[in-house]
């Protein structure tokens, strides 16, 4: 009888991993069903993106489950969070969650959680959503650009931070200044002033931290979780960071988008590069990168936000649709930009799964862990192209980007799910749930 149904060997920096029954089972060499020989190529625990809008049910038509998980596998990410807006209806009570996970567990190639939302009017389907397994709840500060999906304002908000603490969940920030965003953006428009370039300023980061304050200033009230998404600036997160040396549960995520696009290439790129809070400037952007390397951001995800090109395409930059399709490339646009390796398993698994509450589960390769891991060839060079990108629409800003770091294989809880360029399972990914 075999000691292991797969043995990994020669991966850096393990020399031997044992999997059985899908869990990682020992670091030691025996009889296994499966070897793979990883000479030469370094293995990190599955990716946990826990920032995509899949937008299923009622919009798969922008990017369903199927295509986005597929596009997960590709980038070695074998859990995704799936945000509750862009879904119709958004994710906001029992019964769209349900809806949701049946979706999901039909048609995921990985492992899969669920935010839910806190939108004016169901503060009284927290408890509800709480007992489905929400990973979480969002919120919006400013206007998500979805009509079912409302931004709050603060009492809204500091209520259902409170409704969340007594539940145990962590609440998930989009933090803009809505006032200072829908006064700015509504200037811009009544002066004839719609290019890329007027939007960019309608959305300076100053109303990031202003949002980020109030945000901070009510999970000290509160006593919420609290996590805010898609930080764009470094100053925002040294208020983050500011907070948590006096106690508060704060903890915050960027993108990649950030890291390696800056406002010039939203003006060179156009559409297929808007996204809010907005790309800055190449200034900004060596600060944030600056504040990855030194451990202060704690997460990194993809925010993959796609839509159908017609929804691009308008002379007026207000309302073109703001979203990056990034999901597909999120493990090979780091390993590229050269962070260390041990930051970036922090960043895109241990961190994640440490903060969700869902570690030991997931985010390690770690005896009893779920046997999700990545083999990266972190010397081959690939060109991103259209052709190769897995969407339900083909295009991403990173389209004719060269990137050192290519994903050969990905493996969940010990099943190869893609392999050199190609998905090659059937859909089995679970819900995964944060423990108490």
């Amino acid at each position: 009888m075999a000691d292991f149904d797969l043995l990994i060997r020669g991966a850096q920096p393990f020399s031997e991993i044992g999997i059985a029954g899908g869990k990682f089972a020992a670091f030691e060499r025996g009889s296994a069903r499966e070897e793979i020989d990883a000479s030469g190529l370094r293995v990190f625990p599955g990716v946990i993106d826990a920032h995509v809008h899949f937008n299923e049910p009622g919009r798969a038509e922008w990017e369903g489950i199927a295509t986005g998980s597929r596009a997960c596998a590709a980038a070695g990410t074998t859990t995704f969070f799936d945000m509750p807006l862009n879904a119709h209806p958004p994710t906001i009570d029992g019964a769209s969650f349900d809806e949701k996970r049946a979706a999901a567990e039909a048609q995921s190639f990985v492992d899969f959680a669920l935010w839910g939302g806190i939108v004016p009017g169901n503060l009284d389907e927290i408890e509800v959503l709480k007992k489905r397994g929400v990973i979480g709840l969002k919120a919006f500060m400013s206007n998500s650009g979805i009509d079912d999906f409302s931004s709050v304002d603060l009492q809204t908000l500091r209520e259902g931070m409170k409704r969340a603490t007594a539940c145990g969940l962590i609440v998930a920030l989009h933090a803009e200044s809505e006032e200072i965003t829908r006064d700015l953006s509504a200037k811009c428009i009544a002066e004839g002033k719609t290019n890329v370039r007027d939007y960019l300023d309608s959305r300076p980061i100053r109303a990031e931290l202003e949002a980020i304050r109030e945000a901070i200033d009510l999970a000290v009230e509160t006593g919420c979780a609290l996590h805010i998404v898609h930080v764009s600036c470094a100053s925002g997160v040294a208020l983050i960071a500011e907070a948590r040396t006096r106690g508060v549960d704060v903890t915050c995520e960027t993108c990649p988008h950030y890291l390696v696009l800056t406002d010039a290439d939203m003006a060179r790129l156009g559409a297929v590069a808007k996204c809010a809070p907005p790309l800055r400037s190449e200034a900004e952007r060596q600060q944030l990168i600056e504040k990855v390397r030194s451990g202060t951001i704690d997460t990194i995800g993809s925010d993959h936000s796609p839509s159908p090109w017609s929804m691009k395409e308008n002379a007026n930059f207000f309302k073109v649709w703001g979203g990056i399709s990034g999901c597909q490339h999120l493990l090979p646009l780091l390993i590229d930009a050269s962070y260390d390796l041990d930051l970036l398993t922090r960043v895109l698994a241990k961190n994640v799964a440490q903060r969700f509450r869902i570690a030991p589960r997931k985010g390690a390769i770690a005896i009893g862990a779920d046997a999700d891991c990545v083999l990266a060839d972190l010397k081959a060079v690939q060109t991103v192209t259209t052709d190769a990108l897995l969407y339900c629409h083909k295009h991403s800003p990173y389209v004719g980007r060269k990137l050192r770091g290519l994903v050969v294989r990905t493996i969940l809880r010990g099943q190869t799910i893609y392999r050199d360029g190609s998905v090659c399972s059937r859909p089995f990914g679970q819900l995964i749930t944060p423990h108490s």
